[in-house]
């Protein structure tokens, strides 16, 4: 597998490279997602944020999501599919909340193949404390928890706003959340299995961004300055 791509310049190292990372809810994908866009310098995509975008922009594919999420509907695989074809780049990205079936990881290899698949790890009752204890602003999105507190209770730090635990964060929920995972997305373990990199995901986000970037620079991808 051409994993990685190193094209030279006069001092700089470039390195191309296509990551997604799976894990059930809970285990902190987006957080690590994060830390790898700025250790990395990759271009964080969320499949969330991205269908966020287009409905405010009120483009035609936007503006087929809008009419899918007001009638309170999923929206379809042809519409993400559509989706990453306008929005995915070409090299230096790393892909969170997508795929999750093997659908869907069909999918995605039509538009662009995947070099390294981070699996992220945890037993269940880690994720239910976490997600338990999950807050999120609702004015910025910013998340808190366990191992990340805001500074006044209640409070996000970064802009004021009110900190609230999602709907689907009750232990019950949580439940049937790591019940869908297993049997949808489970099996896209087996499928990427030539480009799986397993990441012990019970410890802080701290030492699990450590501990994936030691992986990496293994293979030869090392942090940006």
């Amino acid at each position: 597998m051409d994993g990685k791509k190193n094209i030279l310049t006069k001092k700089v190292v470039i390195i191309l490279v296509k990551f997604i990372i799976l894990g059930p809810p809970g285990t902190g994908k987006g957080t690590l997602a994060d830390g790898l866009s700025k250790r990395l310098r990759l271009k964080h995509i969320s499949t969330g944020d991205l269908l966020r975008t287009e409905v405010k922009n009120a483009s035609s594919l936007g503006k087929k999501i809008e009419n899918v999420l007001s009638k309170g509907e999923l929206v379809s695989d042809n519409l993400i599919k559509d989706l990453l074809k306008k929005n995915l780049p070409i090299n230096d990205f790393i892909l969170d909340g997508y795929p999750r079936t093997l659908e869907q990881a069909t999918d995605l290899e039509k538009i662009n193949e995947i070099d390294y698949v981070i699996n992220l790890q945890s037993i269940s009752e880690i994720i239910i404390k976490r997600l338990s204890a999950r807050r999120i602003c609702l004015n910025c999105k910013s998340v808190y928890g366990s191992n990340i507190l805001p500074i006044v209770r209640g409070v996000c730090d970064k802009c004021g706003g009110s900190l609230i635990r999602r709907a689907d964060d009750s232990p019950k929920t949580i439940e049937n959340r790591l019940i869908t995972y297993k049997k949808q997305t489970e099996p896209l373990i087996n499928y990427y299995k030539e480009k799986i990199i397993n990441i012990d995901g019970n410890n802080t986000p701290e030492i699990v961004l450590g501990i994936t970037l030691k992986e990496l620079n293994d293979r030869g991808i090392e942090a940006r300055a």
